[in-house]
């Protein structure tokens, strides 16, 4: 696939195989929630965990596994300067830390802080917050914005997005959009490769940048191009873009 036809939409495949079609210094931003590698004492044994152990057996082994770290290499590859978010597990952490801060990467630990988590059990910590690991080159310059520019981000759970786009990990779209105008600029690309619900696509085409999403799971594939067009995955028309909460 040339590279002018994967940008501003999302492609089912491989990401492995599809990033290696994107020239060298493409690309402006980077924004994935990648497969976690979770223990089965850190995800505990809540009504999620379980649900996602029924329901989502292709996506659960994904999350058992988490990502080859070859990827990290593309990132750097394709990046004008390097502007990346990756949403991991706590488990991922210290490995990608690791592999950007010996090339001498700046980085930041963003939060999610979840004020309804799922209740735990099976003496664990309550899930109540998720891991975003943010690297920039230097010359990647920040745009300004008191409220852009937190660290941290609390909202409930946010079932309803699940409900509607049949994701169990989906991330909030005010939040993604927060990140992304913070380090982002009009008509900059964007890209997701581990794309799911089509979040970070949605996010960058609200605020007029272009985007490229890859995602291998054929219903989620599915699900994120009819929410990119305005359609839930139950079939009903989306009138909600959430575009000025910021």
């Amino acid at each position: 696939m040339k590279f002018e036809d994967m940008i501003n939409t999302i492609i089912l495949g491989d990401s492995y195989e599809l990033i290696k079609n994107i020239p060298d210094k493409s690309i402006d931003c980077i924004y994935t929630d990648i497969p976690y590698l979770i223990t089965h004492g850190e995800r505990g044994d809540s009504p999620l965990a379980r649900r996602i152990d029924r329901v989502h057996n292709t996506y659960l082994k994904d999350i058992k596994t988490g990502i080859d770290y070859k990827i990290l290499e593309e990132f750097i590859r394709i990046s004008k300067r390097l502007n990346c978010f990756i949403w991991c597990s706590k488990e991922q952490i210290y490995d990608i830390l690791k592999f950007f801060k010996e090339k001498g990467y700046m980085f930041e630990v963003l939060i999610w802080a979840k004020t309804n988590p799922t209740p735990a059990t099976n003496n664990v910590w309550l899930p109540d917050i998720e891991y975003c690991l943010y690297f920039r080159q230097k010359g990647v310059k920040l745009n300004e914005g008191y409220k852009l520019k937190s660290k941290w981000y609390e909202s409930p759970i946010n079932k309803k997005d699940k409900d509607k786009y049949k994701h169990p990990t989906i991330k909030p779209l005010k939040l993604v959009k927060r990140h992304i105008l913070h380090t982002t600029r009009e008509n900059d690309i964007v890209l997701d490769c581990f794309s799911g619900s089509g979040t970070t696509c949605v996010a960058a085409k609200e605020l007029n940048r272009r985007f490229i999403g890859i995602e291998i799971n054929q219903q989620y594939y599915k699900a994120s191009l009819d929410r990119l067009n305005g359609i839930l995955a139950n079939g009903q028309i989306s009138f909600d873009t959430d575009i000025n909460k910021i």
